[in-house]
């Protein structure tokens, strides 16, 4: 499986999780807001920070009725107008976030937005809505930048079509996401195991798109599963008006998030199997091998009561332990002295 770069950063298999702190729409019309989004991803220690950029004509007919999740009297059409990102922000945010050394990021959810957003973003960012929406996908393909694509409220049949499709157009970077479209997702629904299935399926780097209220368990279980992206919402405060806030991660749990995701890449480790440095004492003093557990004389034999099966503590260790039928019945070539470890120069056959 091929890895791709965002930017200056490898993401796929054997590679660092690439995290994204989910700004979303919790700007809330304020520029300045939308910057100290930026700072609080950035002491996080995200990898990018993802605003999202539509326009309510594009997304919703006008007579669209309410949502119930929302908790809003206002239709849905009124509360994502009321939601939009400037187009003017979004060279400075860019801009805000280069000086910051983070990626900006901002999911286009049409092709006007798409358009504006071209040259400020390293790779496209497609909305679980948008992920059958084929001539939109068919447009982002087109750019050759790389995709991430979240798969929620789709089956499996439909995310291989697009799957498909982006392939039949000639995008060959991109990554699909787990993700299930329940705000805030209940813990016991997240199935985060899909992230495997995404992989062996389709065989492109994956990862998890949570929108559980906890920090942690979902994500570092992903990372465990072989994610290679994180994302997740964020909000300066939770207790904000707005539809997205409620169900995000205030600063300190967006730090405790990304803490918990590079704690989580340190303890899979490589996979290989060796003595770590880590362990040298206990290897030295705490594996068990052959030791004397009385003096024996030169020329006396090793009996079952005589020698034993010990951790060595600051002795020098004896012989490995499955050598110890072997020298039973053998006779001791010197003065042996209790808790002396047993070598083969101290043995001879009978």
């Amino acid at each position: 499986m091929d890895t791709f770069e965002i930017g200056d950063r490898t993401v796929g298999p054997g590679e660092p999780t690439f995290v994204i702190a989910e700004a979303g729409s919790n700007h809330n019309g304020d520029l300045e807001m939308a910057k100290k989004l930026i700072d609080v991803s950035v002491d996080a220690g995200a990898d990018a920070v993802k605003f999202q950029t539509f326009r309510a004509e594009d997304m919703y007919v006008e007579d669209s009725g309410e949502v119930e999740y929302l908790d809003d009297d206002r239709s849905i059409y009124d509360i994502i107008e009321s939601m939009e990102m400037p187009y003017e922000w979004i060279p400075e945010l860019h801009g805000y976030c280069d000086e910051q050394d983070i990626h900006f990021l901002s999911t286009p959810f049409d092709e006007e937005s798409a358009e504006v957003l071209k040259e400020y973003v390293p790779a496209w960012k497609v909305a679980s809505y948008t992920s059958s929406h084929h001539p939109f996908l068919r447009s982002l393909a087109a750019s050759e930048k790389p995709i991430i694509m979240s798969t929620g409220a789709h089956e499996l049949d439909e995310i291989r079509e697009s799957v498909d499709l982006l392939k039949d157009t000639g995008a060959e970077d991109f990554a699909l996401l787990q993700c299930v479209a329940s705000y805030p997702t209940p813990i016991e629904e997240i199935n985060v195991k899909v992230v495997e299935t995404l992989v062996d399926e389709f065989e492109v780097p994956a990862g998890l798109s949570d929108h559980t209220l906890d920090p942690v368990t979902a994500p570092s279980a992903a990372v465990a599963l072989g994610a290679s992206i994180v994302e997740k919402h964020f909000t300066l405060d939770k207790t904000m008006e707005g539809p997205d806030h409620q169900f995000a991660l205030e600063p300190e749990e967006l730090s405790e998030m990304i803490t918990a995701i590079r704690d989580t890449e340190s303890a899979l480790g490589t996979g290989e199997k060796f003595v770590l440095d880590a362990e040298d004492e206990l290897y030295r003093k705490a594996r068990r091998a052959i030791h004397a557990v009385e003096d024996i004389s030169a020329g006396e034999s090793f009996t079952s009561k005589n020698v034993k099966i010990l951790r060595p503590g600051e002795r020098e260790a004896g012989l490995h332990p499955k050598y110890y039928e072997e020298i039973l019945g053998k006779i001791a070539t010197r003065n042996v002295e209790q808790s002396a470890g047993i070598r083969w120069s101290d043995v001879k056959d009978q």
